[in-house]
């Protein structure tokens, strides 16, 4: 048998069930889940801010475990191995976006956790050649948010481009902590942008080597040559805009943001440019995972039981942790 944390209505609460132990199908395999880290976008599939193509739905897409079950044409050699499951749960590998590289935005695609079973649980089934290898030296608690906080924001990290050397920061939540110390990596200069009067953030961007960290209502001391907006507040745009030096380019990294207000063209003028982030791709999946390895990231987290995924989620709702908030089995 399984345990899991099932939505049945959005704007509900999880509950908890029990169901049978699923099975493996062509092309699939079975995870004894470890843990599974908690995404803002977790939050949006339970409030209602995304459409879901079915419910109930079990949420999360930050899974590592153990391959305990393979289904027809899986090589059994995967046995016993850690594997990890993010958002992309699967694509139709035929779509002009998929043949040119960009399954991130394939027509057809499927997304763990949405349209899919997903994290929140004991187990959960995944398309084999979807899976991420793992080759990290840190406990799957402290592995699960590379799986999407990290893997977004890399894919956002490479967007605002090589010369862009000072970036901004715009919500520094689960993903921000990680890119940040990414950017630093990188030679980067970081400025950390949170909630107004949210100086417990501000001090843990500076510990994590941010040059400046202050409220987003603030302007940084010196223009931004490129940011990065991680919370769901449309409002942050023409902030960022104004923040950001002739040329530079603001990256909305989230799934769902709130309407962006209107703002005067002078904000855009000067060859700025405003662009979004969609998904990610098994390649943005490898090449990060690989830079992980080699890397001394410092992953902030707060651990919860399975049953106490609607505490961690009010918990990311309100703001009241730093770093990931992550599912330990």
């Amino acid at each position: 048998m399984m345990r899991a944390m099932v939505l049945g209505g959005q704007g509900q609460a999880l509950r908890l069930e029990t169901r049978a132990l699923p099975e493996p199908g062509p092309g699939e395999l079975r995870l004894c889940i470890e843990a599974c880290a908690i995404c803002r976008t977790d939050l949006h599939v339970v409030d209602g801010d995304l459409s879901l193509p079915r419910l109930p739905i079990i949420p999360g897409h930050e899974i590592v475990g153990q391959v305990e079950a393979v289904g027809p044409g899986v090589d059994t050699g995967l046995l016993g191995t850690r594997m990890g499951i993010s958002w992309l749960a699967r694509t139709c590998g035929q779509c002009e976006f998929c043949r040119f590289g960009r399954e991130n935005l394939c027509d057809h695609a499927l997304f763990t956790g949405h349209g899919r079973d997903g994290g929140f649980a004991s187990h959960a089934i995944a398309q084999a050649d979807f899976c991420l290898p793992l080759h990290l030296g840190m406990d799957a608690e402290h592995v699960a948010p590379l799986l999407c906080a990290g893997l977004i924001g890399w894919r956002a990290l490479r967007m605002v481009g090589d010369e862009a050397r000072v970036v901004g920061l715009y919500g520094f939540g689960a993903s921000a902590h990680l890119i940040a110390q990414v950017a630093l990596i990188q030679g980067r200069q970081v400025a950390a942008f949170t909630r107004p009067g949210d100086v417990q953030s501000q001090a843990f961007a500076r510990r994590l080597g941010a040059f400046w960290a202050g409220g987003s209502d603030q302007p940084p001391p010196t223009p931004l040559h490129a940011a990065i907006i991680f919370a769901p507040v449309g409002g942050l745009v023409p902030l960022a805009l104004r923040a950001v030096r002739k040329g530079g380019r603001v990256v909305c990294a989230g799934i769902h943001m709130s309407d962006i207000p209107a703002f005067p063209y002078a904000w855009l003028w000067e060859e700025r440019q405003l662009v979004s982030v969609a998904n990610l791709t098994r390649t943005d999946a490898a090449t990060f995972l690989a830079f992980a390895a080699g890397v001394p990231l410092r992953v902030e987290t707060t651990a919860y039981r399975l049953e106490l995924a609607n505490d961690a989620l009010d918990d990311l709702r309100t703001g009241r942790l730093q770093g990931a908030a992550v599912l330990v089995m």
